[in-house]
């Protein structure tokens, strides 16, 4: 190169004064580039020295984009925007941390899933002969695969919290489990597991009755245990468990040791559930052991487990991405209010009004209103903007709140924009467009600072849980009044099994079932009834 750019001095000369310029500034150029080229390659080798040596914020992103380990890389990002990058910019980090034993577990269950999933040759086994009537089918060669079948019944918040509870037992049995797509939980989530799916296939032999089996079933769990009708050494082909508001107190028998013992030798369980049954799991000493080294923060079970299952389809997440940067985004503080009533009389009622005022007042969650005169506003300060996202089928409980901060200011001096997504008047399951604006607005309470929600609520439960966030629980009014205390601060971000066993198992028969396990307690919400996971006693 030296000698291309040693021109001759006559050469030179005899050239023309615009070309003499021009080469000049070429040569000028590519002295520049030297310089910046090798600036930069002593900087990237300093950035890459530091990385090495005490982890660079880039890794660190990369480790969010990942949480912390809990979902594996490979996926095509953009058939599922909400599962990596995208998530990160409206989330906070959590406080609560997977466990390197739930990441390995995860990643030891999606080789299982891939192994034994629809289309492979192990699923084929086990499910050729499924559709005859044989009393011992699980004693003949049906293959090294086990599965568990969820049903989708009841509303959205049901099912999400269900179908986690389905996963986990799963994975403390080594189950493969598998999703009815009868419904529309394709529409909702994107598939969860690499390289292979967790739809049932439609042409799954006992496709046409699962519909309709409930606990009279020849084969439901309870029902058999009732007519003495299985043991370990008779093994039905498939059993039913009905995990219902309805179950028996011989259904709840499931959670119980000695039952997983005959349970655990049937190849196909199907399931239907409408409660959030994680903490009952804990019941049983064997899972017992193995749920904690999976859960050192017990009341994250869900929050993790919702992470790694559920992200939004490219159509929920782009509803969730627009109201969020049109109503939250710019907020220095955001309120979460959902709101459900449990009445025969559906619509808007002044004592629950009064509640929710009652608790976000006295919990500093809003302001109260004052007179122009009151106000503490000084117009030389920047007013703090509180953004109050209000889910409810009823738009008249945001409207009221609404136009109690535009007609009178706040007695802080902050700004309360209150917003509602929709307000469809009555639920609507099972209705495509209706369940992907209900599963966008649990995704938008999750990502507020604060939640106030409403007891027995799953819709609530979701959406706190998945936020890791501690709720304020509204109490359920009674005889149309407003509950004095109106709400109480949760100390776990757990769900609640609504309907759990009043019972222990064999030898703890008869004792409470928030007594059988310290961790296992009574919800807030529910005056002694109902079970969650509490780290704080």
């Amino acid at each position: 190169m030296y000698h291309i750019l040693q021109i001759s001095g006559d050469v030179f000369r005899t050239m023309g004064l615009k070309i003499k310029i021009l080469i000049a500034v070429v040569f000028s150029g590519l002295l520049i580039c030297s310089v910046i080229l090798l600036s930069f390659s002593n900087n990237f080798d300093d950035q890459l020295l530091n990385a090495t040596l005490n982890g660079s914020s880039e890794s660190e992103t990369l480790n969010d984009k990942f949480i912390g380990g809990l979902l594996k890389p490979g996926f095509d990002e953009g058939s599922c925007v909400s599962r990596y990058t995208q998530s990160l910019l409206y989330r906070k980090p959590s406080p609560y941390k997977p466990s390197p034993y739930l990441i390995t577990k995860l990643r030891r269950y999606e080789k299982l899933h891939k192994r034994c999933g629809p289309g492979t040759k192990a699923y084929k086994k086990a499910t050729k002969n499924l559709g005859q009537d044989d009393e011992n089918y699980a004693s003949k060669s049906v293959g090294k695969c086990r599965y568990i079948v969820w049903v989708a019944v009841y509303g959205l918040g049901n099912r999400i919290l269900t179908l986690a509870s389905v996963f986990l037992y799963a994975l403390l049995t080594e189950r493969v489990v598998l999703v009815d797509q009868s419904k529309d939980i394709s529409d909702l989530f994107c598939e969860p597991f690499p390289g292979t799916s967790w739809l049932l296939p439609r042409d799954f032999p006992l496709m046409k009755q699962i519909d309709g089996y409930n606990k009279e079933y020849s084969r439901c769990y309870g029902t058999m245990l009732n007519n003495h009708a299985i043991s370990t050494n008779s093994t039905p082909r498939h059993l039913y468990l009905h995990i219902l508001h309805d179950s028996r107190d011989e259904d709840k028998m499931f959670f119980c040791t000695k039952d997983q013992d005959v349970i655990d030798k049937v190849p196909w369980l199907i399931v239907k559930a409408n409660v959030y049954f994680v903490p009952s799991l804990w019941f049983n000493p064997t899972f017992q052991t193995e749920l904690m080294k999976l859960f050192p923060q017990k009341e994250a079970v869900f929050h993790h487990l919702a992470r790694y299952l559920y992200h939004p389809t490219n159509q929920v997440w782009g509803m969730i991405t627009r109201y969020h940067d049109a109503h939250l985004a710019r907020a220095d503080e955001r309120l979460g209010i959902q709101i459900r009533v449990f009445s025969d009389k559906a619509g808007y009622f002044q004592h629950v009004m009064d509640q929710i005022l009652s608790c976000t007042q006295r919990e500093k969650l809003l302001p109260q209103v004052v007179s122009q005169e009151e106000s503490k506003l000084n117009i030389s300060q920047r007013q703090k903007l509180k953004a109050v996202l209000v889910t409810s089928l009823y738009p008249e409980y945001a409207d009221r709140i609404k136009n109690m901060f535009w007609e009178r200011p706040s007695s802080t001096g902050e700004l309360i924009e209150v917003n509602q997504p929709s307000g469809e008047r009555f639920q609507q399951t099972d209705n495509k467009l209706h369940d992907q604006k209900a599963l966008a607005e649990m995704y938008l309470l999750s990502l507020t600072d604060n939640i106030v929600t409403s007891a027995r609520s799953t819709f609530g439960y979701v959406a706190h849980s998945l936020g890791g966030l501690k709720p304020w629980l509204l109490y359920q009014p009674r005889d149309a009044s407003a509950p004095d205390p109106p709400c109480v601060r949760s100390t776990s971000i757990d769900p609640c099994h609504l309907t759990p066993p009043s019972h222990g198992c064999d030898a703890d028969w008869g004792t409470n079932s928030g007594k059988v396990v310290p961790f296992v307690k009574h919800c807030e919400d529910r005056d002694n009834d109902g079970l969650k996971l509490f780290d704080e006693l």
